[in-house]
């Protein structure tokens, strides 16, 4: 009860600021508190001439970390709101002002237990970037290496538990209430993203994934992550190395450091298509400035909060469902669906390849640089409720990933499609993991397993009889010490007597 009224209170306030800016839209679509919605829409603000998706972004802007971590994670989610104002949420800035030096350093020695002075020869006070969860500090160390030190806001758990709780809450009202909105998943969404914020409020977990995202392309000349300073990261501090490059969505800077882009482009084709589909764990907030071009040329990730992981049979979903549409072969690309069980069997196959058709023909009936894969899936999230599709909170963050791709490609060069740059690989992938010669490198591999786990099978088979038998064992010998101890405590003409009375009964029921 006590948890209804305090989020109650909660959805309230967030009501008011959302009428501030004019975006109670989000609220009105859900349906689950009409009334609310119609009294806050007495406090909107008249005539305001943004389009929808820009002010719901500064409405969530204003309302703090959380939630404008929830714009961005709702920026892929164009099955929810229509395509621009997505596009509107996936422009939100993850910026806030930044809390002061002091409070940084503060935090660094009390998680890493040593002075300031010990661990950095020389420590910035004003943070070169202050985002919602934590802000970055340049510093140099004591034995003299250029770093990077992120350091998590103060507080920023406690409010995003609260937050996190809010979400829940709402999620669990809309299943409760609005039955059309449970084939979207809305508790498993909510419960995606407050995943993707706990790992991103331990840097340890952050670091751990750098290192290794890196140590997948060790062996890349083209493609690196930056090392990890392990004795100078705890849980609410980390320490890597500073990178000295430039950010990859400058093409002019690129260009005048001597780089072709073009080929920088290629490269982010290649190191996406080898996170998603050769190793299953991609950096999935791949913004313009969150990776950088360094000396050599070699693209340099950084920033490793977001995190995503792709398993086997949806990396097989994925490149079959992307060579399909690159063929245009709709009819593939339905049978792609129905195969991963993400539209109900009952459902035609026909149909569902005639609305592919019908999402895929206007984008690709365009110049192969103007393509958006990215794009094309948000459309087919569009056609869920039609076909009674199950939302696949797993794949958002993958989309969303996608869409930033395609952006990078484009500040590169927008005349190229970075899809088309991958094709090669993709196909490549599929014929080596699902050609004839993979399918029966396969099934060799399941027989050959088949047949090791025999002889541990026969094993617990035995195993199994032998405690059977000592189960049986144990029964007969306590019937035979009852019997004995009946035996010797009743005397023989009163057995005879119960023995007479039992086959008299037995008479009687024949």
């Amino acid at each position: 009860m006590f948890r209804a009224l305090r989020n109650g209170w909660r959805l309230l306030r967030l009501a008011l600021s959302l009428a501030r800016h004019d975006a109670l839209f989000p609220l009105e679509n859900l349906g689950i508190t009409p009334a609310l919605v119609a009294w806050a829409r007495l406090f909107a603000r008249r005539r305001d001439t943004r389009r929808p998706g820009e002010r719901l972004a500064a409405a969530l802007q204003d309302m703090g970390p959380s939630f404008i971590k929830l714009g961005q994670a709702l920026s892929t989610r164009a099955d929810l709101f229509s395509e621009e104002v997505a596009a509107d949420l996936g422009r939100l800035q993850d910026h806030l002002p930044a809390f002061s030096g002091d409070e940084a350093r503060r935090t660094i020695e009390r998680e890493l237990g040593r002075p300031i002075a010990v661990l950095y020869a020389s420590f910035d006070d004003v943070p070169v970037a202050a985002a919602s969860i934590a802000q970055v500090h340049f510093a140099v160390t004591a034995e003299g290496r250029e770093v990077a030190v992120k350091v998590l806001r103060p507080g920023i758990e406690k409010a995003f538990a609260r937050d996190l709780d809010l979400f829940y809450w709402m999620a669990e009202l809309v299943v409760r209430t609005q039955p059309r909105f449970r084939r979207l998943k809305p508790v498993e969404a909510v419960k995606a993203f407050a995943e993707v914020v706990h790992v991103e409020m331990d840097l340890r977990m952050e670091a751990a994934a750098a290192q290794e995202l890196g140590e997948n392309f060790r062996d890349d000349p083209h493609y690196r992550a930056p090392e990890i300073d392990w004795d100078r990261t705890a849980q609410r501090v980390m320490t890597l190395e500073r990178i000295d490059g430039i950010p990859i969505g400058d093409r002019d800077a690129i260009i005048a450091a001597g780089h072709d882009p073009d080929l920088i482009m290629q490269r982010c084709a290649e190191a996406f298509f080898y996170q998603v589909f050769r190793d299953g764990f991609f950096h999935a907030d791949m913004h313009g400035g969150n990776a950088f071009v360094d000396r050599e040329g070699r693209i340099v990730p950084v920033d490793f909060g977001i995190m995503g992981r792709v398993d086997e049979d949806t990396r097989g979903y994925l490149a079959e469902l992307l060579v399909a549409f690159l063929r245009r072969d709709y009819r593939a690309v339905a049978e792609v669906q129905f195969r991963a069980g993400y539209v109900p069997p009952h459902q035609s196959v026909e149909m569902f390849a005639q609305a592919c058709r019908s999402i895929g023909e206007p984008i690709f009936g365009k110049p192969s640089h103007e393509i958006s894969i990215a794009r094309l899936m948000a459309h087919l999230l569009r056609v869920t409720e039609q076909f009674e599709m199950a939302a696949q909170p797993q794949l958002l963050l993958l989309q969303k990933t996608m869409l930033m791709a395609e952006g990078m490609g484009t500040r590169l060069n927008p005349k190229v499609n970075i899809w088309e740059l991958a094709r090669p690989l993709i196909e490549d992938w599929m014929v080596t993991h699902f050609g004839p010669r993979a399918t029966i490198g396969r099934a060799v591999q399941d027989l050959a397993q088949g047949l090791r786990r025999i002889p541990r099978l026969i094993d617990s088979l035995h195993l199994v009889a032998e405690h059977e038998r000592q189960k049986v064992e144990r029964v007969e010998a306590q019937v035979e010490s009852v019997l004995t101890r009946w035996t010797r405590d009743v005397g023989f003409a009163e057995i005879i007597a119960v023995l007479a009375l039992l086959a008299a009964i037995v008479a009687w029921l024949r």
